[in-house]
């Protein structure tokens, strides 16, 4: 749209004054012509009235002087014509003693702004036309304002119209491409899901790698990213992570992984911790994991810049490589302490608080430190979980807890919507299992 001029630039008229006179005695108008010139004015004379109402109709004239005593048009004929031919030129009127009478005539039929009697002063004269000019002047510029501020109101009411019209249609057009994103959003939040519990499945059927430690990693990731106030994006991302932080081990031989760190030869050690390459490496044509991807290539660097793989410092670690790292080292201690389990949670953070500024983000850690007190008080919880078998399913069903085969491969996530159709499957799974399903539903 074209962009509507809303400042008034009309400036005040400028200039000399220009001014009439009428006289048919030339020396008068000799004097009229000589002493408004030196003034600085503008100034046509005239003898013949006729011939002085033709200029005012061909040439505009803010002043008009015009004598009484005329032989063939007297000044208040005159005057009474030249309001019909220039109405907003201001009129002065030259009258002796004499001919008051006709000065009152043409007060009230040529409607003059001012007289002088013969004789006149010069200085008084060029004051009585200075004013005039200026009542003129300032009629002319008010006129002017007022048409342009009328101009001005007619172009902001098709304005406003425009605009109104303009925003009903990109109001229809922004709720359009919401739902599309909306739409969108939800088939990359599926296609993440798919992905990533795909993955899970090879995870878990691998007897070698703890499925469960990284269902606890991904879940405390989640947890840690919520109480850094990260967007729910970015916490469902570090959640994935979180889950397949191993991911890349699967590559790998066996007995890489299927013994503890330390008892690795040097060789085997740097063997090992190129697994989050080879994680990189398998989800890159996941594009939409690329996040992920980078969280878990990056969860071995460190702080204060003596990690691996790229010796990354502070802030130039993905904030979900510095989540998975303290995550990570956190719940590995927790497995290995036997104590009981208010114990292993205090000695394992105990274990990241120490590094803390140095090996682990210190923000990250405070964070671990309060979603690990919270965890913990809401932890076994389920009064607000019915547990059922699939026989007593039905649709709209929200699932509290994921689903696990008897061989540890998870069948439906934590947070599904219950169909006909998968009522139906897991039914038929059910009749083929020596025991019902225990299934947590949410109330």
């Amino acid at each position: 749209m074209e962009q509507t001029q809303t400042s008034i630039n009309i400036q005040p008229p400028n200039g000399p004054i220009r001014v009439l006179c009428l006289d048919d005695e030339p020396g008068v108008l000799k004097v009229l012509k000589r002493t408004l010139r030196m003034s600085g004015m503008q100034v046509a004379v005239f003898e013949c009235g006729e011939l002085a109402l033709k200029a005012l109709s061909d040439d505009e004239f803010e002043v008009i002087i015009s004598d009484m005593r005329m032989p063939e048009m007297d000044g208040v004929e005159f005057l009474t014509k030249a309001r019909q031919v220039s109405p907003q030129s201001q009129r002065v009127l030259l009258s002796g003693y004499a001919d008051m009478d006709s000065t009152i005539a043409a007060i009230n039929e040529g409607g003059i702004h001012n007289f002088l009697q013969k004789p006149w002063q010069n200085e008084t004269l060029v004051h009585i036309i200075k004013d005039a000019a200026e009542k003129y002047r300032l009629k002319q510029y008010t006129q002017a304002l007022q048409a342009e501020i009328s101009k001005q109101n007619e172009q902001l009411k098709i304005l406003n119209g425009n605009l109104e019209e303009l925003v009903e249609k990109r109001t229809t057009q922004i709720r359009t491409v919401l739902r599309q994103l909306e739409t969108a959003n939800k088939r990359e939040q599926d296609e993440h899901r798919a992905t990533v519990e795909l993955l899970y499945n090879f995870i878990n059927a691998n007897p070698y790698i703890d499925a469960g430690m990284a269902k606890q990693i991904a879940q405390l990731c989640g947890s840690v990213a919520h109480e850094l106030g990260l967007s729910e994006r970015v916490v469902q991302l570090t959640r994935m992570a979180g889950y397949l932080s191993q991911v890349g081990l699967l590559a790998m031989d066996p007995a890489l992984y299927n013994q503890p760190i330390e008892n690795l030869s040097p060789q085997q050690r740097k063997l090992f911790f190129t697994h989050p390459a080879t994680a990189q490496l398998m989800l890159m044509p996941a594009q939409h994991l690329s996040d992920v991807g980078e969280a878990i290539y990056h969860q071995f660097e460190k702080y204060n810049g003596q990690g691996i793989p790229k010796g990354l410092k502070g802030k130039d670690i993905p904030i979900g490589a510095h989540i998975l790292a303290a995550v990570r080292d956190y719940v590995e201690h927790l497995l290995k302490n036997k104590d009981a389990k208010s114990e292993q949670r205090t000695h394992a953070l105990e274990m990241i608080k120490m590094y803390s500024g140095s090996f682990y983000h210190p923000k990250v850690v405070s964070a671990l430190e309060v979603a690990v007190q919270s965890d913990a008080q809401g932890a076994e919880q389920v009064g607000s979980l019915n547990i059922i078998n699939a026989q007593a399913l039905e649709p709209g069903m929200e699932l509290g807890l994921a689903i696990h085969s008897h061989k540890g491969i998870m069948l439906l996530p934590k947070g599904h919507v219950f169909t006909p159709a998968t009522i139906a499957k897991l039914q038929q799974l059910e009749s083929q299992k020596p025991t019902p399903f225990r299934i947590l539903i949410k109330t």
